[in-house]
């Protein structure tokens, strides 16, 4: 597919990475010499400088027979216009981000009447993350396929679980459970596990199953699945914003600590069931006399991922149970998990898996088309969701019988709206949805699963 990224900041910058390593045509617009002059030295595609909004750049990027333009710029107006010209002049599809609250509650009339096909909001996929990760604290990761009918859990192993070192065939004679154990990372090392797998204190595993099964499991595992009575935010922003929305009737109460006072008055009159606190949030004294270390879980969202790791270290420290830091370089992931924290929260990591699905999806709209797609354990590997249809070449047929490629599991099939855990006389029919766990293959079908 030809793509155009408008705008090559953060989330910019991450979908251009993710789609050069899908090997798309890519031109990447910016109007900055020195962001061009630096994404032309590190990433395999043509580079234009100009403004993305402008026609004669958009045009000379080759706007015309563009399969889809992406506008990830930080201003929301040049993004909408800049979809609007790119469909004025030719582009298949366009993709705008958009920030702006008021804007975000718009989608729908923007994709009527200006033809977006998709809005991406790098700050409301975030605060959704977290809040899935806040409904079920015990993990360090949670993936939602099928609707909400399957959970894609992320947990390390404890000597305590009762899992390390029995092979998972031992340990589900013991533990009859309806999960299926489909990733692990030990180490260095990233293994697509079989019934021998024996996991080790340490690993960090993905499991799949229902909600009820997943917090069931966790549960029999000893694992604290208490919900989360008192949640504190350091920063205000947009994220803390849409994240106290999404939490909103789960009973929970959020205290948000914001340095600007004029954003405090603000945020207070958009959630006035919240607790809002004028002041430095990484002023210790301040945080420790307003109990913000007394709450059940602690997200540090500020502007600065230096300040994020340091309170959510702090906050670790005090006693906090579960903590989750913003960060947005990702040379400094592996130091925050060797520092204890096992989550964090990347705005333009999950926009940029959204783009990739909403891709691959347009890369093959006659086949199994990609439903919505996950990187998981540092993209690695990746959680795929498929709908299997007419076109799909094995239907009916017991997956025991099929050719799959290797570093690859079936991990999960939705058949009337319920969740089935296959085994070798599991068959896929027509309409059911198919969630593929996989050593990063880039499948765009669910024919993609066998050796050709």
């Amino acid at each position: 597919m030809k793509i155009i990224i408008v705008g090559l900041g953060k989330v910019g910058y991450a979908i251009a990475q993710q789609m050069v390593g899908e090997e798309h045509d890519l031109i990447l617009v910016d109007e900055s010499a020195a962001v061009i002059e630096h994404a032309d030295a590190t990433l395999d595609a043509m580079c234009v400088e100009g403004n993305g909004a402008c026609a004669s750049v958009l045009l000379r990027a080759g706007v015309r027979d563009a399969d889809l333009v992406i506008a990830a710029t930080a201003d929301d107006e040049v993004n909408l216009v800049c979809s609007l010209m790119a469909k004025k002049l030719g582009a298949k599809h366009t993709v705008a981000r958009v920030r702006n609250p008021e804007y975000f509650r718009d989608a729908p009339i923007l994709r009527r009447e200006i033809g977006l096909d998709m809005i991406i909001n790098p700050e409301y996929a975030a605060a959704q993350e977290i809040a899935r990760i806040l409904r079920v604290p015990a993990a360090f990761s949670v993936e939602s396929f099928a609707r909400g009918t399957v959970e894609l859990i992320g947990f390390q192993i404890t000597e305590q679980d009762g899992m390390a070192g029995k092979s998972l065939i031992e340990y589900n004679k013991l533990h009859p459970n309806a999960l299926l154990l489909c990733a692990a990372k030990r180490g260095g090392e990233v293994l697509v596990p079989n019934g021998h797998f024996v996991p080790q204190a340490g690993d960090r595993v993905y499991a799949i199953g229902t909600p009820t099964e997943t917090a069931r499991v966790l549960r029999s595992m000893g694992r604290d699945t208490s919900p989360i009575r008192q949640l504190s935010v350091i920063g205000g922003g947009r994220i803390a914003l849409y994240l106290a929305w999404a939490l909103d009737g789960m009973g929970m109460h959020i205290t948000i600590v914001e340095q600007n006072e004029e954003k405090c008055m603000a945020i207070a009159e958009k959630l006035p069931k919240a607790t809002i606190l004028h002041g430095d949030g990484t002023d210790h004294d301040l945080l420790e006399s307003e109990g913000i270390f007394d709450a059940d879980a602690f997200v540090s969202l500020t502007g600065r991922d230096e300040e994020n790791l340091l309170m959510a270290l702090t906050a670790k420290d005090s006693g906090v149970a579960k903590v989750l830091p913003k960060m947005s370089r990702p040379n400094y992931t592996a130091l925050v998990h060797d520092l204890g924290i096992d989550t964090v929260i990347s705005p333009k990591d999950v926009t940029a898996s959204q783009i990739s699905s909403y891709v691959r999806g347009l890369a093959n709209s006659q086949g199994s088309a990609v439903e919505s797609l996950h990187k998981i354990l540092g993209g690695a590997m990746e959680a795929v969701e498929f709908t299997a249809t007419g076109a799909t070449h094995f239907l009916n047929t017991p997956l025991k019988d099929l050719n799959f490629k290797p570093g690859l599991l079936v991990a999960a099939i939705v058949h009337g709206g319920k969740l089935l855990i296959p085994g070798g006389h599991s068959i896929i029919s027509e309409g059911d949805r198919v969630i593929v766990v996989a050593k990063s293959l880039f499948l765009k079908d669910l024919n993609d699963i066998l050796v050709r």
